[in-house]
């Protein structure tokens, strides 16, 4: 199966992959573009969750691609963060769920579950039999949740005892399991716990009224107390400093899905200018629809520029957490203002779902707020900078 390449990719890069890689690509672009994509404008609309393309995206081999329990051959984070493109540039809610899944359960797992936990948990979140979620975001601490958590666990004896609450838990309404962080009451340092959904105590209600990111099921979690043993607890996670190992990682490839929300709205938006008469002729005849395009495709090819090489730098062991912050920043900086340009090529037909570009202009206000909003990957990056911490 041969991979075209994306007008968005205006450099071509994705074309430097190896072949199979670019094999891959195809297959997941061919599922994507014919299973998914036809529906996500009405599931956006209706705020719901395809699950049924859990299993075709397993199948496709998108999950697990970074643990040797689970991927379907030797991969870099160059070529995760071009899976992530892909996602996101048909629609960045699937892209959110396989981030939470791979990214945030399975890789709170992976880097820091023991082998037993890896064993049990990588491979039936992998191959769709379980979907995972991330329990870090609170209702009163977003920004500061390396100071502030409020959820509790108590050790007694060979189990732990979880009280407090969660907000904005991607996958949280629906999944099997949620990895859980929590101050441990006897030392005050943050913990990670395996939580399966189905233990007494937990609860998840779904958050409505959203206007971005609808396809994903965000969560209010309560956790009354949960009991888990301490074969659930993973062992790597003895403080948030270990929580951010694995922010680190997922923020590299959230900067990456901001990218595909971008390519996704400039390739609606070229589409449409291409086909739109307006005066006679096609409105990509037009100077200033030509302003908007290009601006767009500048913001995109340098954001991909920078976040591939930030994909470098970890694939050679180099990436910091100050790195991947100011790839995350400024990749949805640039998303940001690329879709809005792309919103203004069409007109007031930029507001209707029909013509894609608004459901990616109403989705790229979440990806620039979560995995650390602008102004704390700022402070992260500042930080290292000069030196100071700023952040209070």
């Amino acid at each position: 199966m041969t991979l075209t390449q994306l007008a968005g990719d205006f450099y071509g890069l994705e074309m430097l992959l190896t072949d199979q890689e670019k094999e891959f690509l195809a297959r997941l672009r061919t599922y994507l573009e014919t299973d998914v994509k036809p529906h996500v404008n009405r599931l956006w609309e209706a705020a719901e969750f395809p699950q049924d393309i859990v299993a075709g995206l397993a199948t496709c081999g998108v999950m697990g691609m970074a643990f040797p329990e689970t991927r379907p051959f030797e991969t870099s984070a160059v070529f995760r963060g071009w899976v992530a493109l892909e996602l996101a540039r048909v629609d960045a809610s699937v892209a959110t769920y396989v981030g939470v899944n791979n990214g945030l359960a399975m890789g709170s797992i992976g880097e820091l579950g023991s082998p037993e936990q890896r064993a049990q948990w990588l491979p039936p979140l992998s191959d769709g039999s379980m979907v995972g979620c991330f329990g870090l975001t609170e209702p009163l601490s977003g920004s500061d949740s390396a100071q502030g958590l409020r959820t509790t666990a108590e050790r007694r004896g060979d189990e732990w005892v979880i009280n407090g609450e969660k907000r904005w838990i991607g996958n949280g309404t629906w999944c099997d399991v949620c990895v859980v962080w929590a101050k441990d009451v006897a030392d005050n340092k943050v913990k990670g716990f395996i939580v399966p959904t189905s233990t007494p105590g937990y609860s998840a209600e779904r958050i409505e009224g959203k206007i971005s990111l609808r396809i994903v099921q965000n969560a209010h979690i309560t956790l009354t107390n949960v009991v888990v043993p301490e074969s659930n607890r993973l062992p790597g996670a003895n403080s948030f400093a270990d929580t951010a190992k694995v922010l680190r990682l997922t923020r590299a490839e959230v900067a990456w899905a901001a990218v595909g929300v971008a390519v996704g709205a400039y390739e609606a938006a070229r589409t449409y200018a291409l086909e739109r008469e307006q005066f006679g002729v096609p409105i990509a005849k037009h100077q200033l629809v030509q302003h908007h395009l290009v601006t767009a495709l500048g913001l995109i090819t340098s954001a991909l520029t920078l976040i591939r090489e930030l994909s470098m730098m970890q694939d050679r062991g180099t990436m910091g957490d100050e790195h991947a912050a100011l790839a995350k920043a400024v990749t949805t900086i640039n998303m940001r203002e690329a879709v809005a340009h792309c919103r203004e090529a069409l007109g007031g037909n930029g507001i209707v779902l029909e013509y894609d570009v608004a459901r990616f202009f109403a989705d790229a206000e979440a990806l620039y707020s979560y995995e650390g909003t602008r102004e704390m990957n700022t402070l992260i990056v500042g930080r290292a900078v000069t030196g100071h911490a700023a952040f209070v």
